[in-house]
């Protein structure tokens, strides 16, 4: 299962979210806070606070930023 951590209105994270949809990947969305400060859940699964944030439990794999996260998506499930 795969976990998305997103913020409402980014365009990184709308990114991630439609290659799930396109992919047929089944995800669950934590939706986290516009601050930064307030992001203490993602920090704890990434160790930083930026979105998206992609966890792959079937993999072991934790990573951020969009175009990394796209390539993983395209490499693993496509």
């Amino acid at each position: 299962m795969l976990t998305l951590y997103q913020l409402e209105g980014c365009p990184y994270c709308e990114l991630v979210a439609d290659r799930l949809d396109e992919l047929e990947i089944d995800y669950d969305s934590v939706w986290v806070e516009g601050l930064h400060s307030k992001r203490d859940e993602v920090k704890r699964v990434s160790g930083q606070r930026q979105v998206p944030v992609v966890v792959d439990e079937e993999y072991g794999v934790t990573m951020a930023e969009s175009e990394r996260i796209l390539d993983y998506l395209e490499t693993t499930h496509a």
